[in-house]
């Protein structure tokens, strides 16, 4: 098979087109026929090095994938209710950037109905992170507020879309007056240039002083202490990375004042049976607003797979506004 595989850790151009043996679906595990693979910032990490793999998990980068199924035991696939040919798209630890590609049967997902393989490979690493954390772990409710740090990136307007349907409100940061437009298109209610606006005076203001519910964290740094000072009583941060830092400095007594609570998470190394439940929860609750037109994928490119090494430039360039793809 073709595969985009890492030649040693650095730039985009270590990205180099290559044959792989075909890979072989285990017990548990279906065989996926790929026709695109989304890119995130995860990938960019292994790349450089700076992001191991999980032991045992392909050295190939990608974490998401869609195209059809084109192997897999009759109950693995009885498991996941889906049979050889299907559509669908699958979360991987490893292994996306390339022609097959194995997945555990529960973390594939038939692909949402009316979406094409790019779209449907744009969803399962930013829907099931956003899932865990805003929806499971913070615990988002219909008519709270949510914050999003970072609104235009991949898992930012997945969380604006998602947080839309179920009926809150979303603030979001974006570094320039064309992203925070296109997080408002979205559906974002009030975005915040982070350049030349203080996101903590505007985020007070706009929710009348009181703050929001929930914050969605990817900068971690001097963020998260800003973070607290505009969250609401009883309000949850939750961190997903630290692109600003790991050093952050903290009033814990608002902390105790507010009854604020803080978490981190992680996702690539977690079990195949956390990332089951979570690939339920999507399919039960997410997949019908996909499929009403609720939630709409947004793609800003896509690349012919041998050009992953101009994707990534694209990533690491940070002016994107949503997904980008690779088409094989």
């Amino acid at each position: 098979m073709r595969a985009i595989e890492i030649a040693q850790p650095g730039g985009p151009e270590v990205l180099r087109e290559v044959q792989r043996p075909d890979p072989v679906a285990k017990p548990g595990e279906l065989l996926i026929a790929v026709q695109a693979s989304g890119i995130n910032r995860p990938d960019v990490l292994q790349r450089k090095g700076l992001y191991p793999m999980p032991p045992g998990v392909s050295d190939l980068p990608g974490l998401e994938v869609a195209g059809t199924v084109k192997a897999g035991a009759p109950a693995d696939l009885a498991a996941a209710g889906l049979s050889i040919g299907d559509a669908v798209c699958a979360l991987v630890a490893g292994g996306g950037y390339a022609e097959l590609c194995v997945a555990p049967a529960g973390q594939c997902l038939p692909s949402p109905r009316g979406l094409s393989a790019i779209e449907a490979a744009s969803l399962p690493e930013t829907f099931f992170t956003v899932w865990q954390n805003v929806f499971e772990i913070a615990r988002l409710q219909p008519g709270e507020t949510l914050l999003v740090q970072g609104g235009s990136s991949g898992i930012g307007v997945t969380a604006i879309m998602l947080a839309k349907a179920l009926g809150a409100k979303v603030i979001v940061t974006a570094g320039s007056d064309d992203k925070c437009k296109a997080c408002l298109d979205i559906g974002a209610d009030h975005a915040i240039n982070y350049r030349n606006q203080d996101f903590v005076a505007e985020v007070l203001a706009f929710t009348g002083q009181r703050g929001v519910d929930v914050v969605l964290d990817m900068v971690a740094g001097d963020y998260i202490g800003r973070e607290l000072q505009c969250m609401a009583d009883d309000g949850r941060l939750a961190l997903i990375a630290v692109q600003g830092g790991t050093r952050s400095a903290i009033d814990a007594g608002l902390l105790l004042r507010k009854r604020f609570t803080l978490t981190g998470s992680t996702l690539r190394p977690r079990s195949v049976a956390y990332k089951t439940g979570l690939a339920r929860a999507l399919h039960t609750r997410a997949w019908p607003w996909i499929e009403s037109g609720q939630v709409k994928p947004v793609i800003h490119q896509v690349f012919p797979a041998a050009q992953a090494a101009a994707a990534h430039a694209l990533m690491e360039s940070s002016t994107h506004v949503g997904k980008i793809v690779l088409a094989w």
